[in-house]
């Protein structure tokens, strides 16, 4: 029996090591080298401080800044830990709603966040990644559509001309990936950084 459960160990162990320690050991080694920035995460740096990921959305709730998408996440409530509160871009707990086409929690939550968007400029339809959760709740991006649907209130609230925010808009929009994966898309922070730039000006 022993020169049976022997040789199981033996490749056991083995396969442990390579695929367990060295394999990722190596590859992360080689991540970092090859694509240092991506490896460490994509992280923006503003002035000396991170101020995020190119990869995780966050929260902009000002009137005068572009907004992402919503997002389902949630955070342990502190009151009680075995409820839940809502916690947008939660990245220690990425996930959707898992509320489907009848759910009516879903249906109401979409015609108000509809409703106040609709309030905010009646002249477009609302683009549908304005008030629907991604997969993952971390979607650091959204259409140009939706951007540019944000432009009248952004330029209410920083007296900017709307034409230079569609410039703004225009020149932040990234293509499909290759040519042909995935849609055209705008990094929120990304586009909220060069805002912030442009203000300053």
């Amino acid at each position: 029996m022993l020169k049976q459960i022997r040789p199981a160990l033996v490749l056991l162990t083995a396969l442990t090591v390579v695929t367990g320690l060295a394999y990722p050991l190596a590859m992360t080694g080689l991540a970092g080298v090859i694509f240092p920035a991506k490896a460490a995460g994509s992280l923006i740096e503003r002035d000396g401080t991170i101020v995020g990921s190119r990869l995780i959305g966050q929260t902009f709730a000002g009137a005068g800044y572009f907004h992402g998408r919503p997002s389902a996440t949630t955070a342990p409530d502190p009151a009680d830990a075995s409820k839940t509160v809502p916690a947008p871009y939660n990245a220690a707990n990425s996930s959707g709603s898992n509320l489907g086409p009848t759910s009516a929690a879903l249906a109401e939550r979409v015609k108000g966040d509809r409703d106040t968007l609709k309030a905010e400029n009646a002249a477009a339809p609302v683009p549908v990644d304005l008030v629907t959760t991604s997969g993952s709740g971390l979607d650091p991006e959204i259409s140009p559509q939706a951007a540019d649907f944000q432009i009248p209130r952004i330029a209410k609230a920083r007296n900017l001309p709307q034409d230079r925010l569609r410039e703004l808009v225009a020149s932040h929009v990234e293509g499909r990936t290759l040519g042909l994966l995935g849609e055209p898309r705008v990094n929120v922070l990304a586009l909220n950084l060069a805002l912030e730039d442009l203000v300053r000006r």
